[in-house]
């Protein structure tokens, strides 16, 4: 089995469009989706985030996080706030490469779910490009979102139609990054076409 864990943007562009989608296992390398009880308070503690997503408390989505939720034991729970406090260390010793084209400095909930990754070894979804930058700077294995929805299409876990689906709803939401929009007609080129 291969921990794949998401960051909150990454849960909310595809938790309400595949369902079951945490603890399903898929993929050659046994893939399984969760998140970690810090993405859900991060959730919960932004009224902006609960506006914009009113399906986040849905008891269905709700149940599948506890049901899917990791609990770290006490020494791993030690191993990830050290690390977490290296990664925080990091980002604002190097404030200036968070800060260049187009990334914003990973949050403390962010060096945690990358610290998590790095301990129990998982790979981190996201597409926060400081995130990106920071778990190369740490060798964290680390996927954007639609690497994510490549490997379960692949794996036959979402069709052709809901890759199509994914994309509609977060270009409606204005919410596409810029990395899906560069890959949308070559990594999924047999669904979207080539560019045009």
């Amino acid at each position: 089995m291969t921990l794949v864990l998401l960051d909150t943007n990454a849960y909310l562009r595809l938790a309400k469009r595949i369902k079951p989608m945490l603890g399903v296992e898929f993929g050659q390398k046994g893939y399984v989706l969760t998140i970690l009880k810090q993405v859900e308070d991060e959730v919960l503690a932004s009224a902006k985030l609960r506006f914009n997503y009113p399906w986040f408390d849905n008891a269905e989505l709700v149940a599948e996080r506890l049901a899917q939720r990791i609990r770290l034991r006490q020494d791993e729970k030690e191993q990830v706030e050290a690390a977490t406090s290296v990664l925080r260390a990091h980002v604002l010793g190097n404030a200036a490469a968070y800060t260049s084209q187009g990334r914003s400095p990973p949050s403390p909930t962010d060096c945690f779910i990358l610290a998590f990754g790095q301990i129990r070894p998982a790979i981190v979804t996201t597409d926060d490009l400081g995130m990106h930058l920071l778990a190369k700077d740490f060798d964290i294995p680390i996927w954007h979102g639609h690497e994510l929805l490549k490997k379960m299409l692949s794996a036959k876990l979402i069709d052709n139609a809901r890759v199509r689906e994914i994309y509609e709803a977060i270009e409606n939401n204005d919410d596409l990054p810029r990395s899906w929009r560069a890959v949308k007609h070559t990594a999924f080129i047999k669904i979207f076409g080539p560019a045009p």
